[in-house]
């Protein structure tokens, strides 16, 4: 295991005297972000210096550099998306917040302009983590990533962080985490809370994060569509479900809807999924095409390859850590989906529990370092978590389950909302919750 954090510490800390101090350079315009300056930052590829080279990271800064509240890093999710192509829009949906706030995002390791590219992984699965991929497109990636897919967890993501804040000069800033976001801004907390002032985070992954958050997601969809289309739609899933034996298609296709707000009325996959259980299953079988389809993302929007690298090393699984041998993965999987009782999975099964996408992406994914373990709770640096009551990608439970060791937490829940508290749509009850988090106002 590479103990990063601590050694990175002590590097940053008293460091030798030989070495640079993290900054910015070759600063310019940001040519698609009036009033935000752009420039790279030179990190390590690997901050323990067994493998050689270094990584280019954009970052783009907002001009205000007397705003009166300081920094607010804004950390985009995926894993595998960048952050500065959203610079523009992001100050936009914060408005006054933006005012108030010099707005920050970067290009984690890995995405947008140095995305790590797999095309047959990328064609298979797009910017989902949900449908099951090609076991070969798998291997095929991990081999053309090499040694060095050891380099992109959520470790080395932080440890980026912090050099990210001392190239800006600051000594607190706040964070701003989204989707997987939210574990980034969680696991840099835990490592450096002296540094951050405020932490947002919205549509919640839980720092501690593995196979037991399966059933949760698995029964969030019974609670969501019954909200959304009644305790019908849940019990002709269910029977859908049992009839295919294509849970983990059904539980994407479902958990790409909640991301749209098209989803607070279904009508489409409600009377699919009644037809369906009558036994007309064209219309079905159509939707869940149009839904594959919408999945579909370039490397330099959601790179699949830093996807695999990061969630592989990040989660815990049923046969343990990335680094336990991949020969015994399947039955340890197995074993594990056969124990779960089936009431804690409707309207889904154990198949797919055991089937899901990011599952069966590090299942054949060569055994590396994981990223290091973490305290069970976070620092008590006040916190606001934001989930919306029909988001399927990071649901309702996981903010719960966050909000539970948070000391200084509070969870507020949009009712109505899906995934991405913080966007265009952005309600009254989201807003003023955050504007009061953020500003006192």
């Amino acid at each position: 295991m590479r103990l990063v954090l601590p050694m990175l510490v002590a590097l940053l800390a008293v460091g030798p005297a030989t070495a640079e101090p993290p900054a910015l350079a070759g600063s310019h315009p940001c040519p698609n972000a009036a009033g935000f300056t752009c420039s790279t930052l030179a990190v390590p590829l690997d901050y323990t210096g067994e493998q050689s080279g270094s990584l280019q990271l954009d970052v783009a800064v907002a001009d205000n550099a007397d705003a009166p509240r300081g920094v607010l890093l804004v950390i985009a999710g995926g894993p595998g998306q960048p952050g500065v192509p959203y610079a523009a829009a992001v100050a936009g949906v914060l408005g006054t917040i933006a005012q108030q706030y010099r707005i920050v995002m970067y290009d984690q390791r890995g995405t947008g302009a140095g995305a790590l590219r797999c095309p047959a992984l990328q064609d298979a699965v797009g910017g989902s983590d949900l449908y099951p991929p090609p076991a070969a497109a798998v291997r095929a990636c991990a081999s053309t990533i090499g040694a060095a897919r050891s380099l992109y967890g959520t470790d080395d993501v932080v440890a980026d962080m912090e050099a990210l804040r001392q190239a800006l000069g600051v000594d607190t800033w706040t964070l701003d985490g989204v989707s997987y976001g939210t574990f980034v801004g969680e696991r840099y907390t835990i490592a450096h809370p002296e540094r951050v002032t405020r932490l947002v985070l919205d549509s919640v992954v839980p720092h501690n994060s593995g196979f037991e958050l399966v059933p949760l997601e698995l029964r969030a969809v019974a609670r969501v569509l019954r909200i959304a289309c009644g305790l019908s739609c849940s019990r002709d899933l269910a029977a859908v479900v049992a009839h295919t034996g294509d849970g983990p298609e059904l539980l994407a296709a479902v958990t790409r809807m909640s991301v749209d707000p098209t989803f607070r009325t279904p009508r489409d996959l409600a009377d699919a999924l009644h037809r369906a259980r009558l036994g007309q299953m064209e219309p079905l079988n159509a939707l869940l095409r149009t839904i594959r389809g919408w999945a579909s993302a370039p490397p330099e929007n959601l790179s699949q390859g830093l996807h695999a690298s990061a969630l592989c090393a990040d989660w815990r699984f049923p046969w343990g850590d990335s680094d336990a041998p991949v020969a015994g993965r399947s039955a340890s999987l197995a074993r594990a989906a056969s124990r779960l009782p089936a009431r804690e999975l409707w309207p889904f099964d154990r198949a797919t529990a055991a089937g899901i996408g990011y599952e069966q992406e590090c299942l054949p994914w060569p055994a590396s370092p994981p990223t290091p373990a973490a305290a069970r709770l976070l620092p008590p640096v006040p916190t606001l978590l934001l989930s919306g009551d029909r988001d399927l990608s990071t649901p309702l439970e996981w903010a719960q389950r966050e909000a539970a060791v948070a000391p200084d937490g509070h969870l507020v829940v949009i009712h109505g909302a899906g995934h991405s508290i913080q966007s265009p749509a952005m309600g009254d009850t989201a807003r003023r919750a955050l504007d009061e988090f953020l500003t006192g106002q």
